[in-house]
């Protein structure tokens, strides 16, 4: 069969894979050849219903992408999910785009509790991001769907920008391209001005949005972090670790060898200390479930899946094994499960409270200054 090529991006048009370039429904093809106009998917929606979808590429890719950013003059807008900052870091962004500056955009924020302080979050992705060798010039956090801050954003980039054009980067599932829709509509006052003859740079790898001025925003495609616990699930059990409603914390009086199991995903072992309340921030929906730290590991091995979900069918078979992390705490701390959620501790150096955290191999457990 011959190759066909996508007239809006020149990618080769596929019907296989959604999530990655080129992909057409095989009835969509048919059409198109009636027509003579044959559009990805992805172009579709901007052509048609001005909405910018994500899509996967490869590493290669996305490295000759990043060296693109570094050799321009531009502002770089990376976007990180606030609930997943070690899962939605790009390998090596401060080496590829060092003298460009970047501004760094803490995406989801409707999510957190509204007793946590806006500075405090700030404060800490900035500890976080100065760990990863960035120096971003400023912090602002923003709730994509909820449109939540848009417009300070658009004020703060056209300040930072001075003059220069705007490249938005980020992983996949960080709410990149719903922040750049939500972008687009505060900037047209409606989504229905935007055609593609705006975007008449419209290609594979990044999309252009015209300024006033000449410049463009480029929104570029997401690069696959292979660190996501959300590679791991399947798009029914997303929710649980990508909530949509401001979380709802669960407090558990625990006493020391008590385990408390994240559905399948995790597991917090307090092994020693006070008795005391152990606070959990993750989704509404997820069952935790409390049991005795001895024979834990057989609990978990008989229950996951079951029991204890997600995951569940055939994630479990595929589920990575949980890895222990284990810490002493003299302080108010929350230990974070990178893309999943926290708990709260409250110790002292004269009460210390040793404890043990398990998560997914390759998904990181971070310690930071409690939050609230």
């Amino acid at each position: 069969m011959e190759a066909l090529f996508c007239i809006g991006c020149g990618a080769q048009i596929q019907t296989e894979n959604k999530k990655a370039a080129g992909y057409t429904p095989a009835g969509s093809i048919k059409k198109a050849e009636e027509t003579g106009d044959l559009y990805c998917q992805r172009c579709f929606r901007l052509r048609h219903y001005n909405e910018i979808v994500d899509v996967h590429i490869t590493d290669d890719e996305f490295l000759k992408l990043l060296h693109e950013v570094g050799d321009s003059q531009a502002l770089v807008v990376n976007v990180i999910d606030i609930f997943d900052f070690n899962g939605s870091v790009i390998p090596g962004l401060a080496r590829f785009v060092s003298g460009n500056d970047i501004l760094l955009v803490g995406n989801k924020r409707d999510i957190l509790p509204k007793s946590v302080k806006d500075s405090k979050v700030t404060q800490w992705l900035t500890e976080r991001a100065h760990e990863e060798g960035l120096r971003p010039l400023d912090v602002i956090l923003t709730s994509a769907q909820n449109h939540q801050a848009i417009k300070e954003l658009i004020e703060r980039i056209d300040t930072l920008r001075k003059g220069r054009d705007v490249y938005v980067v980020g992983v996949t599932n960080v709410g990149k391209s719903t922040l750049i829709n939500a972008i687009i509509k505060e900037i047209t006052g409606s989504k229905d001005v935007i055609t593609t003859s705006r975007f008449p740079g419209t290609t594979l790898d990044k999309i252009e949005i015209p300024l006033d001025d000449g410049s463009y925003i480029f929104d570029t495609p997401g690069i696959i972090h292979r660190h996501q616990m959300a590679h791991y699930l399947t798009a029914k059990n997303l929710k649980y670790i990508s909530p949509k409603k401001e979380i709802k914390p669960k407090t558990y009086q625990l006493n020391p060898e008590q385990t408390l199991f994240l559905g399948g995903l995790g597991r917090f072992d307090f092994i020693s200390g006070n008795k005391q309340g152990f606070t959990a921030y993750f989704d509404n929906n997820l069952k935790l479930h409390r049991t005795k730290l001895a024979g834990a590991d057989i609990f978990y091995n008989k229950h996951a899946g079951s029991l204890l979900t997600p995951p569940t069918g055939k994630e479990v078979a595929d589920f990575p094994k949980l890895v222990r992390h284990e810490f002493t705490i003299k302080d108010k701390m929350d230990i974070v499960y990178s893309g999943l959620g926290w708990i709260r501790i409250k110790a002292s150096q004269d009460k210390p409270a040793q404890v043990a955290a398990w998560a997914p191999d390759g998904v990181a457990v971070v310690l930071r200054k409690a939050l609230i």
